[in-house]
């Protein structure tokens, strides 16, 4: 198993709450950073008495110094576990997502913050809900119940393979679906939310779910494989099977094709954006492996 660490994260401003942790908060207590003064009767704290300042004071009073607290933050994952999740040209897509979540839990748990999880394919899965906690094995916990999710995609899988005219009840409803369920089981609430999916889906459908969300501040990740952006280099006859359905469909790659595709992945990220920008956020691409490096340079240049 590859060592998984850890990556930095900031929330863009201000945050509420009275749990000490790491971000910057707006209420006044036990911190480092001067907010304001006032009288020593409205808070009777004579360790910060602050003498220069009541000298100067117009009224003669005795003047104590504020300070702002830092906070923690609630963080939850959200994350798409349908049929097309499971696809990976060398691992599947819920096992690269897991190691995101092993990295999560640990960054998390060091600056003193409560994660937890939902899962979602055409609705919310309560097998796959985890409440907010300040664990030190949270995030493997995460990882092991996502893993336990594609072994069993995996099974059914190899179940309708052999099965041509089937079709996939799961495909019925949009994956949007399940994403509205976990927006309003959030809605209302701050905090840090990382929505985690390939978003092939209708995007249109993604701006309700983004505006129950808007308490708090959301980090799209979006999660391809690699052979989904990059076109087949040589000519020849391919095979496809959709990965929401049994179904298979025959492509013959050529330039042209080639050139589509392209095309089509650059207007595709390009929708991603701009529903992402109208909603003052920006995505986050994780293709193949997970990189905590560069989500680290994500929130710094986000947030700088």
């Amino acid at each position: 198993m590859s060592v998984i660490h850890e990556f930095h994260y900031r929330m863009p401003s201000r945050i509420g709450g009275y749990r000490p942790g790491s971000h910057r908060g707006s209420s006044v207590g036990d911190g480092q950073m001067f907010a304001a003064h006032a009288r020593l009767f409205d808070h009777p704290d004579v360790r910060r008495l602050d003498l220069r300042a009541s000298l100067r004071h117009t009224s003669r009073d005795w003047l104590v110094r504020m300070h702002r607290q830092h906070a923690a933050v609630t963080v939850q994952a959200v994350v798409d576990v349908s049929a097309s999740m499971n696809f990976g040209s060398h691992r599947p897509k819920l096992e690269v997502i897991g190691d995101f979540l092993d990295s999560l839990g640990r960054s998390a748990f060091r600056v003193g913050d409560p994660v937890g999880m939902l899962g979602f394919d055409t609705a919310l899965r309560d097998d796959l809900l985890l409440p907010p906690r300040h664990h030190r094995g949270v995030g493997a916990a995460m990882r092991a119940m996502l893993r336990t999710c594609c072994d069993s995609a995996r099974r059914r899988t190899k179940a309708t393979a052999n099965q041509p005219n089937g079709t996939n009840r799961a495909h019925s409803a949009d994956g949007a679906t399940g994403l509205r369920d976990a927006a309003q089981r959030l809605g209302g609430r701050q905090g840090l939310v990382f929505v985690v999916s390939d978003f092939h889906w209708p995007l249109d459908t993604l701006r309700a779910s983004f505006d129950h969300l808007a308490p708090a501040h959301i980090v799209p990740v979006v999660v391809w494989d690699p052979v989904e952006v990059e076109a087949p280099a040589r000519d020849a006859l391919l095979m496809l099977r959709d990965a929401e359905s049994p179904q298979r469909h025959a492509l013959w790659m050529r330039p042209k094709v080639r050139a589509q595709w392209h095309a089509a992945i650059a207007r595709r990220r390009a929708e991603i954006d701009a529903l992402c920008a109208a909603h003052g956020v920006r995505p986050f691409y994780l293709i193949g492996a997970f990189d905590p490096q560069a989500l680290s340079r994500y929130f710094f240049e986000v947030f700088v």
